[in-house]
């Protein structure tokens, strides 16, 4: 009995022991084989494929009003649990202008983004830099239609020399909002918007009163991008600020000093918009506020104009003079080179799924920038809001005057250079010849070593 007894107190030590020797694993963290907890609807599978995650790191601006970092950020994260072995990270990077700045920064330091979206006009800086990839390879892959579904006027800033460098994203055309209801009030058919220059420095006399100005054309952030619209309505054949490899540019051709003329016209001599240089932020804020009855901006800011104006609006075409004509503007997704081969082949992977059909028509919903894809206006949401919604085709069905947005090498510099002066035209400082002039001799410089 003694003897039995000794050894039942044995057993129970040892159980003790070995019972105690887990606990204090667990706490410690070594020799832990728990499993880690399961999230409502996951499974051992899906946490064993998370471990073995392709991470990208996405760069993203916002240049509109609205807030799309929540829409950026719902889109991840739906690409996430479709591809459960790819997490991407979005980093909203400010505007296009800091999110080029931080790009350059980190591609220096070889520590790009996996992939991002830059401004289109970013092409041949990313080119020269050597940051960027062709995406020949991968659109090889996939079904021809693929790459001819998107619009050719916004693939014109995505190629050079015969290789596509970007895919389209979140990409627009400049447009004209009005205020019916100010239309009314001053007497205006609000169903007949201006549909050239002199109508509209008409239609803005006849608005400019009782505190609220006739027109806005932002002049801050993008004044080459304004200047441009004019200079394309103004061309006799259908001529762009640059060459198409984008080595020279064509700033002060007479007709352009008209077009730039006709800016200033609208404050100094008809006095229809307010004086100085207009935010490009403050301009829609001044249009939902009725401040203005009238602004040139960025087909981007239809949704949030959508969603926030008390009034009846509309949406038109530019007013043309010689033609109709606006350029293309906005960002396109690029892969970055210094990564490796397996993150460049995820990238592409969510490059895809941001530019589906459902997904594009439902981005430009939430946005106001153009569907970039033509079937994408064939899905059944498409169709449905473009039915409750026509304004919403405006910017797309312009796409048929539109040309790509001045892109150049060293396009820092040029369209620096092009902005500074018709910014010092707009102010008074130097007359629309004068300023032109200036702007073509410190673009030529800053082209020099492209044309040797």
């Amino acid at each position: 009995m003694k003897f039995r007894a000794k050894l039942m107190l044995v057993l129970c030590m040892c159980v003790l022991f070995v019972a105690g020797c887990g606990t204090s694993g667990s706490k410690t963290g070594q020799g832990d084989t728990q499993q880690p907890k399961l999230e409502s609807g996951a499974n051992t599978e899906q946490v064993a494929s998370e471990g073995e995650q392709t991470e990208l790191s996405f760069y993203y601006p916002i240049a509109v009003g609205g807030p799309l970092t929540s829409v950026i950020e719902k889109m991840t994260e739906e690409f996430t649990k479709e591809n459960p072995d790819i997490k991407v990270k979005p980093i909203y990077t400010g505007s296009y202008a800091d999110t080029t700045t931080k790009v350059q920064a980190g591609v220096q330091a070889k520590q790009p983004p996996d992939v991002a979206v830059l401004l289109t006009t970013e092409l041949y800086s990313m080119i020269d830099s050597n940051a960027v990839i062709p995406l020949d390879d991968f659109i090889a892959k996939e079904d021809p239609s693929y790459i001819e579904d998107f619009y050719p006027a916004f693939m014109s800033n995505a190629q050079s020399e015969g290789k596509t460098y970007s895919i389209p994203f979140q990409r627009s055309t400049i447009v004209l909002y009005y205020n019916k209801d100010a239309f009314k009030k001053a007497g205006l058919d609000p169903e007949k918007p201006p549909a050239n220059w002199d109508e509209l420095v008409s239609a803005a006399k006849q608005l400019n009163q009782n505190g609220q100005s006739g027109i806005e054309i932002p002049g801050s952030g993008f004044a080459y991008w304004m200047f441009q619209l004019l200079s394309l309505q103004n061309s006799p054949d259908g001529g762009n600020l640059m060459s198409p490899d984008g080595k020279k540019v064509f700033f002060d051709t007479p007709e352009n000093v008209e077009a730039l003329q006709y800016w200033v016209d609208l404050t100094k001599k008809h006095k229809v918009m307010p004086e100085g240089i207009l935010d490009w932020a403050t301009v829609p804020s001044d249009f939902l506020a009725e401040k203005t009855a009238m602004i040139i901006h960025t087909t981007g800011n239809l949704t949030n104009i959508k969603n926030s104006a008390a009034f009846d609006f509309g949406v038109a075409f530019l007013p043309m003079n010689k033609q109709y004509g606006s350029p293309t503007g906005g960002g396109n997704f690029y892969v970055f080179k210094d990564i490796e081969p397996k993150k460049q082949e995820a990238a592409w992977k969510f490059i895809k799924f941001m530019t589906e059909p459902e997904r594009a028509a439902q981005w430009s919903i939430d946005t106001g920038y153009v569907a970039v894809r033509k079937s994408a206006y064939e899905t059944d949401v498409m169709k449905q809001y473009t039915q409750d919604f026509p304004l919403a085709v405006v910017a797309r069905d312009q796409l048929e005057h539109a040309h790509a947005e001045l892109s150049t090498h060293n396009n820092g510099r040029v369209s620096k250079a092009l902005s500074d002066q018709v910014q010092a035209a707009l102010t008074g400082t130097i007359d629309p010849a004068g300023a032109l002039k200036k702007a073509q001799e410190e673009a030529n410089k800053a082209l020099e070593p492209f044309n040797k």
